[in-house]
């Protein structure tokens, strides 16, 4: 047996959300994927076994089991459908403004409605003039009485349209750059808010990605985090906190594919044998096996590190690196996955098609791999490393 970080409580909650996965949504995934429609079923699913309780403190009615199963979750769920994956990780996303910047106030109105998966949230930065450059964004909130009036536009929102909470990113003053960016959480049902188009994709196709346009949008001043101008702040602090769930996600594509490729070498056979006995076979094997263990040890360190109370400015490096090396590999071992089943990966009747079109939006969204890779290198530009050095000539 496999060595396993995980403790035995930990290893319970992995082998229930394990089975869900295998008996109740691997036979939906396809039938997900061709219908491109939002799986109500798996949201209701995940209330009826409490998983979106994994997400938060037992304080706001979660379970207070850590950011380690979270991902643990997000990755077994991913393994046989990463929409369904993705339902989780976004519920994250959506809720990290609040549990990092949110009043009590905030936190005890709105956080035990996301824990019991009641409402579903979404996190809005994203405009189709600023993805990487946040600063360039252009939707505005004025003050206004007791209110702010949002107006503007965000693009490749994910959940759009089904997420009841929205954390929603606007300059409240337009010529201050990042320091002028404000945070904001935002009701479905706020006048002047509309979800105007939701996107078809390449993959993740059952998860909703949307325009969300604001005219008008009447804000009440409670509904702010933090302080004016705090909001590129607090979202840069939630992506170094949410770009490990896009990270669990890619890692459990990854190891699906290499699990369902493996099983599929085990039984073709040419000219005599399994093709998994031919060496380059067995080569790509050993690579995609390989590749998601060391995904898989930069993910559960970025898990324990949170666990463990790791301070802010320690998690930015560890959660790229977690992104940028998880994701890449499961671009990397998708596409080798359809090469060890040739025609068949090719068609629909195989899942790893699906996967393969799945991995690629994990290389893109919560932040580009591009950026990743600057972000990483730009915390590696402010440590000391002299010493290593120190009596080499």
């Amino acid at each position: 047996m496999a060595w396993d970080p995980l403790t035995d409580e930990q290893r319970e909650i992995r082998d229930l959300v394990r089975t869900l996965a295998r008996e109740r949504i691997a036979p939906r995934a396809a039938e997900i994927d061709e219908s491109h429609e939002f799986p109500w079923d798996v949201v209701e699913l995940y209330r009826e076994h409490e998983l979106f309780g994994l997400l938060f403190d037992e304080s706001y009615g979660g379970l207070g089991t850590g950011t380690l199963l979270v991902l643990v979750a997000i990755e077994e769920v991913s393994k046989v459908c990463a929409t369904s994956g993705l339902i989780l990780a976004v519920q994250e996303l959506g809720s990290l403004g609040l549990k990092l910047a949110g009043t009590e106030e905030q936190k005890e109105r709105w956080l035990p409605r996301l824990a019991s998966g009641e409402w579903l949230g979404a996190y809005a930065l994203t405009e189709s003039g600023s993805g990487s450059d946040s600063a360039a964004m252009r939707t505005t909130a004025t003050r206004d009485a007791d209110h702010y009036v949002l107006n503007g536009s965000k693009r490749f929102i994910t959940n759009a349209g089904v997420a009841q909470l929205y954390t929603v990113f606007a300059k409240t003053d337009p010529q201050a750059g990042h320091a002028g960016i404000s945070a904001f959480v935002v009701e479905a049902d706020t006048p002047g808010f509309e979800v105007t188009r939701v996107e078809p994709k390449m993959g993740i196709r059952g998860s909703t990605t949307g325009e969300l346009v604001f005219e008008d949008a009447p804000i009440p001043r409670g509904n702010l985090l933090g302080a004016e101008g705090e909001g590129f702040k607090i979202a840069m602090r939630i992506l170094d906190r949410s770009r490990p769930g896009v990270a669990a996600q890619g890692l459990g594509i990854a190891q699906g594919a290499t699990d369902y490729a493996l099983q599929y070498a085990k039984m073709r056979e040419t000219m005599g044998v399994p093709i998994a006995q031919h060496q380059l076979v067995a080569g790509m094997l050993a690579d995609m096996e390989t590749k998601c263990e060391a995904a898989r040890g930069l993910l559960y360190k970025f898990g324990r590190m949170v666990d463990e109370g790791a301070p802010d400015d320690e998690l930015t490096k560890t959660s790229a690196q977690a992104k940028l090396f998880c994701t890449d590999t499961a671009m990397d071992v998708t596409t080798d996955a359809v090469q060890i089943l040739g025609g068949y990966g090719y068609i629909q009747e195989y899942p790893l098609e699906r996967m393969m079109r799945d991995a690629k939006i994990t290389q893109i969204y919560e932040g580009t791999n591009q950026i990743q890779r600057l972000v990483i290198a730009r915390e590696m530009l402010k440590e000391s490393r002299a010493f290593l050095l120190a009596g080499v000539s």
